[in-house]
């Protein structure tokens, strides 16, 4: 198997085929774009909890692997509330190093008002580089819950901020070097900043409160592969124009110069949401200060297209992530 998130064909043979359900207050399931489980705990609450490690990142990959975590909580209209963290660390790992994945950690936990509620700490020769793993826990209505298999044919579908984001900064700050032979430094410096912009907790809480169907954060395999991931778990068609999906200058640049496609790049900080007025929805989000866009819609059948005028393109399920094509050579 390449880098990355294994194939979709193998998760479906080999591990959703071994995932049994036996508990009924267990009332969401792992699956094609559905990146977090639930808990009817009653009372008219559920947990919700998603777990995910950051891999292709260094500098600031403590925060990055909260963000992520929260974000998918976030993403089915529930309330992130704290972190279970999981860090591995090669032999011979400097204490500092340690401590400033911790104090990025606790920094992003400050700003989305989060708690570290525990976790494990080791140092092993099963690993050559530093792992974080974060499990989030959050809450939420029970009729308040969304899942990203939400989807109708006619849905609107609308994209929050700029496709690539996460993949920018990490190759900005990671290949800054090569960079600077064919860039100005005010784009690399900007592009790293992208780091900023990585949780989308904020917009799924408004999208939540209106009228959101469905809702998928844009990770590894970029907003194609996320379109085609929200089409899967809704069993929708996904009709999109590759001309309204909003791309930053800096990301188009940097992908040049590496030759990869920035929209096969991953996109924490990026969200797709269904809904039926997605003009009514992009302009609350404005409101807020939250760039968006209405870039397709839901459509009857299965197939998941882009179009850019004239030209068709068919979408498949994520193959390995460009930033690995960067971050590996």
């Amino acid at each position: 198997m390449d880098i990355g998130k294994v194939p979709e064909n193998i998760l479906k043979r080999s591990v959703f085929k071994y995932i049994h359900h036996h508990r009924n207050e267990i009332t969401a399931y792992p699956g094609i774009g559905e990146d977090c489980c639930a808990i009817d705990i009653g009372e008219d609450e559920i947990l919700v909890f998603s777990t995910d490690p950051v891999t292709g990142a260094d500098k600031g990959a403590g925060g990055l692997a909260v963000h992520i975590n929260a974000n998918d909580i976030a993403s089915s209209g529930a309330e992130p509330a704290g972190v279970l963290v999981s860090i591995i660390m090669p032999p011979g790992t400097e204490e500092a190093y340690l401590k400033e994945i911790m104090e990025d950690i606790s920094h992003a936990c400050d700003g989305l008002g989060i708690e570290i509620m525990g976790g494990h700490t080791e140092v092993s020769g099963i690993v050559n580089k530093t792992v974080i793993n974060i499990t989030c826990a959050g809450k939420v209505k029970r009729n308040h819950f969304i899942p990203a298999g939400g989807l109708s044919a006619g849905d609107e579908i609308v994209m929050t901020k700029w496709a690539g984001l996460e993949g920018t900064s990490i190759i900005a700050e990671s290949k800054a070097g090569i960079l600077r032979k064919s860039l100005p430094e005010r784009l690399i410096e900007k592009a790293v900043s992208f780091k900023n912009l990585i949780s989308i907790v904020p917009e799924a809480m408004i999208a939540a409160k209106n009228g959101a169907t469905a809702m998928h954060d844009v990770t590894e395999g970029g907003i194609f592969g996320a379109l085609w991931e929200i089409g899967e778990a809704s069993g929708t068609g996904i009709i999109a124009d590759l001309r309204k999906i909003p791309i930053k200058q800096e990301t188009v640049e940097i992908c040049e110069v590496f030759n990869i496609n920035p929209y096969m790049l991953i996109s924490s900080g990026s969200l797709l949401i269904g809904c039926l007025h997605g003009n009514q929805l992009v302009e609350e989000l404005n409101k807020n200060g939250i760039p968006a866009a209405v870039i397709g819609r839901a459509a009857k059948g299965n197939n998941r297209i882009i179009v850019n005028g004239s030209e068709t393109r068919y979408l498949g399920p994520a193959a390995s992530d460009e930033l690995y094509k960067v971050i590996n050579v």
